[in-house]
């Protein structure tokens, strides 16, 4: 069985030795950059299951490099960065990170993290598919393939855009709150901030979806309940 692959990516030479010896531990194959360019580097040579990212990096930082990298692969990526501010954290998100972890971080919440990551993406939450395909209007989503098209064309998803995406799909019409779209996505409680870091991916999603995102066809919010797809 073929192990699952994290590249770690700092320019913090200690940081990166040490998750990589902690993350072969746990039986993970690692492999190591140390800015935003030999990330990419990596990856258009290396099948990588999840990034672990620093954002404040030479030649390349941490925000770029999640630009780039979001434009061929949705593969999970956690931020790591020692800076804490609200804003950098819905910068990450909204560019296309899964996940955010403040520095100084304890190893054993980077690993669970890493963990549920994984788990997620490799089995998209586990849903169970009441059918192969959903078609609403312009858009199809393939709930064995995991993928999503709208006017025939592929719409490219990170990893947790495709669970939210698939979640609200299976039960158009049904309204979700934002506590309800965390813990089924995140896979806990809904933390401080929760329902920001959903409103982030909503926002996202329909920009790639809707032709007018400012008025949404299909993914709309019902004030102060929450978010449904619209049942068409």
């Amino acid at each position: 069985m073929e192990k699952e692959c994290i590249l770690v990516v700092d320019d913090d030479r200690d940081i990166v030795s040490t998750l990589k010896i902690q993350l072969e531990k746990e039986d993970y194959t690692v492999l190591v950059a140390y800015n935003g360019a030999e990330a990419l580097d990596v990856l258009s040579t290396r099948k990588v299951h999840l990034i672990l990212l620093d954002i404040m990096m030479p030649q390349m930082d941490g925000f770029s490099a999640i630009m780039k990298i979001r434009e061929r692969q949705n593969i999970p990526i956690l931020v790591m960065s020692a800076k804490s501010e609200e804003s950098d954290k819905i910068l990450g998100l909204s560019i296309g990170a899964d996940d955010y972890i403040a520095k100084p971080f304890h190893y054993k919440e980077v690993l669970a993290r890493i963990k549920s990551q994984l788990r997620r993406y490799m089995q998209l939450g586990g849903f169970h598919n009441p059918s192969d395909m959903v078609q609403i209007g312009r858009l199809c989503y393939d709930f064995t393939a995991h993928t999503l098209t709208a006017d025939g064309e592929p719409v490219k998803l990170t990893a947790k855009e495709t669970q939210i995406l698939e979640l609200l799909m299976r039960y158009p019409g049904r309204i979700f709150s934002a506590e309800e779209i965390y813990s089924s996505v995140w896979q806990e409680p809904i933390l401080y901030n929760g329902e920001n870091t959903v409103m982030v991916h909503i926002r996202r999603i329909r920009e790639k979806i809707e032709i007018n995102p400012g008025e949404p066809e299909y993914l709309k919010v019902v004030w102060g309940i929450g978010y449904k797809f619209e049942k068409r």
